[in-house]
């Protein structure tokens, strides 16, 4: 059997149709960095420190487990408290969200994070800070910032357009 000029066109259509009509999936895990400096400490206005560290995070946005790595260096007292601060942009300060329990170098640890921490989070509104008992009130600070969003659904997309192609360019259904 020829498919026929129509018949090619309503194939397109109906995978189109499939592709448009399916229900949006989340992206699950969300990779964050953060860079982490003195100048960035107390709301912008530095501290001088030439000390700085960084940052790798994961988020679950399905069940909402948020994960870190963080290391530092070149810090000029001992760490006293270090915590995940929001909402604010770079010049403000905020209070903690998640506290950083572990103060060794580097530390690592995970907490599950609610669903108005969470948009923060992806509205890049939190930030790491990092006490000394030189700088109390935080010696280095980073901004935490979105790294990569997955899109799950484009090997799905990609190979719903692959079939399309083919059923199209084909002589028989």
């Amino acid at each position: 059997m020829k498919i026929t000029h129509p018949l090619r066109l309503l194939v397109c259509t109906f995978i189109f149709m499939l592709v448009t009509i399916s229900p949006p999936s989340q992206a699950g895990l969300i990779t964050f960095t953060a860079n982490i400096d003195g100048s960035q400490a107390n709301a912008g206005t530095g501290t001088g420190s030439l000390g700085m560290g960084v940052a790798n995070i994961l988020f679950d946005d399905l069940s909402n487990e948020f994960s870190w790595d963080i290391s530092w260096s070149g810090l000029t007292g001992n760490v006293t408290a270090a915590h995940f601060h929001g909402p604010a942009l770079l010049n403000q300060n905020a209070g903690v969200q998640v506290a950083i329990s572990t103060l060794s170098n580097p530390t690592s640890g995970s907490d599950t994070i609610n669903t108005a921490q969470a948009a923060d989070l992806l509205a890049g509104l939190w930030y790491i800070n990092i006490h000394t008992d030189t700088s109390p009130s935080g010696e280095i600070r980073g901004q935490v910032q979105v790294a990569s969003v997955p899109e799950p659904g484009t090997l799905s997309l990609l190979l719903l357009s692959m079939i399309g192609v083919f059923y199209s360019r084909s002589k028989i259904l």
